[in-house]
């Protein structure tokens, strides 16, 4: 992780630097990135929502996690729970950690800031698992939750306005190392 240090992220505060990480890493739109402020922001009210960043010497933002213990009837859950009640699995709904977003930007990826990330985060939980939801393609974040211990729970998942599936996976935690 070279000197980029993994901490508490006050995210509210650097929901801008934040986005701007997620948007070289994902790559949205200036429209994208407006809407995805206002749902950050909504979600940091949920109770037990907590961030943590990875910030070089110079406090330049250049990954973060965020998430929250699921609920339900959160939007991200009304969704995905009928794709899980079909495989039997909707129970990962309850006393789940939710990874709501991680990203790291493009030239600090391969480093294990992703893993760094979310593994912190998840140690923190007090849930006896974790879900998560991820483009249904093969890449290097798939390829991180699975070398973590999360699996499929449900594919070909389709959000409202989102152009591609995606899968649900669900590990227990801890998640492995």
């Amino acid at each position: 992780m070279d000197d980029v240090a993994v901490g508490p992220l006050d995210l509210a505060a650097r929901v801008d630097d934040a986005l701007a990480v997620q948007a070289l890493a994902f790559g949205l739109s200036d429209a994208e990135i407006a809407v995805r402020r206002h749902i950050v922001l909504r979600h940091l009210g949920c109770p037990g929502a907590r961030a943590l960043g990875a910030t070089t010497p110079e406090g330049r933002l250049v990954g973060f996690v965020y998430g929250m213990p699921n609920d339900r009837a959160h939007w991200w859950s009304t969704v995905v729970e009928p794709y899980l009640r079909n495989e039997c699995l909707d129970h990962w709904l309850d006393d789940s950690f939710t990874i709501t977003e991680l990203h790291v930007h493009p030239g600090y990826q391969h480093r294990g800031l992703g893993r760094a990330l979310i593994t912190r985060i998840t140690d923190e939980a007090a849930e006896p698992r974790s879900i998560l939801s991820a483009i249904d393609t093969e890449s290097p974040a798939r390829r991180l939750y699975r070398s973590l211990g999360y699996h499929d729970l449900a594919r070909r998942v389709l959000f409202p306005s989102a152009p591609t599936p995606y899968a649900v996976m669900g590990a227990p935690l801890p998640l492995i190392r």
